[in-house]
């Protein structure tokens, strides 16, 4: 089963065939049991009334078709019912292919896919206020025709990096200035920027702009920038970042859509916590020590800074790619734009209905909601459309999808998966690549064929997605689908769905190697050199390693260890050892002894203190070689407890501690000195005196 099981929905279902360029008969068949009416052809159309009669029975109303959700919306507000209304693609999706073969199944898992949506939680939002101060930056007159087509939405201020072909209006509605941005900072909101040759216009400029004398290191801050300079943007990742907006200079349609964009970007917003961040289990740093940097490294926004141990996300800045989340190797940064367990379940309900309605070797489609949308549409309008086999699943990013969604959509069914990324974010998909390798190299680990499983492909084009999704022909990873709960943190779930997997896997053996950086595996410790000083057990993130209390000690736990290396920078002595790799044997799940040795006892009383070989060691470099440790009871200190070797030393009579019970010699002070000097005694003769 999975976390949430997908329950028979109350929510009735209305299917068009779209002027009859699809055949839904079979579909129609099998969700019966839901039809608000019988399929239509005309729904938007002649058949209106249709969705009009099903919106007065009352109840919720899923309507299978997107292109006209418009008007549909528009006519169940006036009914009062516009929250009781939902859209599902399947036009575009799976009845458009011009193979005509059977996609009532894939119908099936589409509606099963949305009717999970239904349920599913939002993710927490945090408030953000624009008052609307807009900076527009760039050159020549499509920078100042810009200015002025915002003025009447926005406060614009105008900054020009060039001024070549500017004509002046008669009335300026906002300030002119001259400049170049140094640095940019911040979000929709809340901007802070730094000009370089900043200089106001000079009301008198009569045939171009004139502008005072520049200063470098002007400061302003502002809600929104809409930059035409065709520089280099000088945010990362600005596509993602909120409030900023930018269009070439000769681009009037791109400059049209961003002012359009920018005109709406005053009032009150509420922006996705994409990510929540758990410190306690992050595997950053400790003790002035580097561990885990996937995060820092992953971040195509900048929105992650470290903090020495920890780390920082700005929800401001994050643009909700879910790189991080996806690459943490302990699960401190979880994400939330869905939650794991609603897109497990998604993945779950997908694949599960298509194979239970007699769907054969299906494919997973993961693309972006706008971008994949777009060329699935294309695919659909101009070419043969996406095969039957074929599942898409959109959401807000690909990136955000973690081995562990790999491994449970293999463990659901699924014999392929391509991710289609937006061209323009192929340099943030190295992080979805290492997923993909992680997930490919636990397949072939289990003696699956791996090439070809997983495809990620950075393309606008529809031809080049059909190649993608036809790829080679491969079976299943498995035989009988099986579900999971997708309960617990992320190495919970990757742990239920890699050994679930291992135990329909014939030729798996127990234990196999991993690439390095797999955040699975094991340590081995050089015994010779290890001192059980223990700060490899203080280091370790995730409690994979631990004392014992009661004896010199050190025990691991190999499902806990994420391979984080700081054990490995932290150990003194470095004699510790990593090995990535996957044990699916229950004995990784319990601890192991990797060193122990032999307590040392006190001479004295008895107790256990330390290790035997650590007081051995230390002994034989100090009794009688260091003036502390020269008589045999000063060199019987070394093995004593710290209780005992204070007493011991109480009672010596040369002991320093019992210095306090003879009289103190009195301290000599400048008067004692300058009482000598006037009776005629030398510096000598007092210090001997004294």
């Amino acid at each position: 089963m999975s976390s949430r099981e997908l329950p028979a929905s109350d929510e009735r279902i209305l299917l068009c065939n779209c002027f009859k360029t699809m055949d839904l008969d079979a579909s129609a068949e099998a969700l019966a049991a839901r039809m608000a009416a019988p399929t239509c052809s005309q729904l938007c159309r002649d058949e209106v009334g249709t969705f009009e009669v099903a919106l007065d029975a009352g109840g919720p109303l899923l309507v299978a078709c997107t292109q006209e959700a418009p008007l549909f919306r528009e006519i169940a507000e006036e009914a009062g019912a516009g929250d009781k209304v939902r859209f599902v693609n399947i036009r575009e999706t799976a009845g458009w292919t011009g193979k005509r073969n059977h996609p009532a199944a894939k119908i099936q898992a589409l509606i099963a896919d949305a009717d999970f949506q239904r349920d599913s939680r939002p993710a927490p939002s945090k408030p953000i206020t624009s008052d609307g101060m807009c900076l527009v930056y760039g050159r020549g007159q499509a920078a100042l025709d810009a200015a002025l087509e915002l003025e009447g939405d926005l406060s614009v201020t105008l900054v020009l990096t060039e001024t070549d072909d500017l004509v002046l209006p008669a009335v300026l509605p906002f300030p002119v200035f001259s400049g170049r941005i140094r640095s940019l900072k911040g979000a929709l909101g809340s901007f802070d920027v730094v000009l370089n040759g900043y200089a106001p216009m000079l009301p008198s400029s009569r045939g171009k702009p004139e502008f005072l004398m520049p200063r470098d290191g002007a400061k302003s801050n502002c809600s929104v920038v809409v930059d035409l300079s065709g520089e280099t943007a000088p945010i990362t990742a600005p596509h993602k970042r909120d409030g900023y907006l930018r269009a070439e200079p000769g681009d009037t349609a791109a400059i049209a859509t961003a002012l359009r964009e920018a005109a709406d970007l005053v009032g009150e917003f509420e922006k996705p916590l994409y990510v929540a961040y758990q410190a306690d289990i992050c595997a950053h740093g400790h003790a002035g020590k580097t561990g885990c940097s996937n995060c820092l490294d992953a971040c195509p926004a900048g929105a992650i800074q470290s903090l020495g141990e920890k780390i920082e996300v700005d929800p401001a800045i994050c643009g909700g790619c879910g790189s991080c989340a996806a690459t943490c190797p302990t699960g401190a940064i979880t994400y939330q734009y869905p939650y794991r367990a609603d897109l497990l379940g998604r993945v779950q309900a997908l694949l599960g209905t298509y194979t239970a309605a007699g769907g054969k070797n299906p494919v997973l489609l993961i693309h972006g909601n706008e971008h994949g949308t777009e060329v699935i549409g294309a695919l659909a309008r101009f070419g043969d459309g996406l095969p039957d086999n074929v599942l898409p699943l959109g959401l807000h990013a690909v990136t955000g999808f973690g081995h562990e969604a790999m491994m449970t959509a293999f463990l659901s069914g699924a014999t392929r998966i391509v991710f289609l990324a937006d061209p323009r974010e192929a340099d943030e998909l190295a992080p979805l690549e290492s997923e993909a390798a992680l997930a490919r190299a636990l397949l072939a680990g289990m003696g699956h064929a791996s090439e070809g499983r997983v495809v990620v492909l950075a393309d606008s084009d529809p031809d080049n997605l059909e190649a993608a999704v036809a790829g080679p022909s491969i079976s299943p990873v498995v035989s009988s689908p099986r579900r999971i709960v997708a309960a617990g943190g992320k190495r919970d779930v990757a742990r239920l769905a890699i050994t679930a997997l291992h135990s329909v896997s014939p030729d798996a053996p127990e234990a196999f190697s991993l690439p390095e950086n797999a955040p699975y595996g094991r340590i081995s410790v050089n015994s010779d050199g290890c001192t059980l000083c223990l700060a490899c057990v203080s280091s370790c993130p995730a409690g994979a390693l631990n004392d014992n209390p009661d004896r010199p000690q050190i025990s691991f736990q190999e499902s806990a260890c994420v391979q984080c290396g700081l054990c490995q920078t932290t150990c003194p002595e470095k004699v510790i050892t990593l090995e990535p790799r996957f044990n699916a044997a229950s004995s990784a799940m319990q601890a192991v002894v990797l060193h122990e040795e032999e307590p040392a006892t006190c001479v004295s009383c008895g107790k256990a203190f330390g290790t035997r070989s650590t007081i051995e060691r230390i002994k034989t470099q100090l009794a009688g070689k260091h003036h502390m440790f020269q008589s045999d009871a000063q060199s019987s200190l070394i093995e004593m407890c710290d209780d005992c070797r204070i007493n011991a030393q109480w009672n010596m009579d040369d002991s320093l501690l019992r210095s306090g019970t003879s009289p103190r010699p009195r301290i000599r002070t400048t008067d004692d000195y300058l009482e000598a000097a006037s009776s005629g005694l030398s510096v000598e003769d007092f210090l001997k005196e004294h």
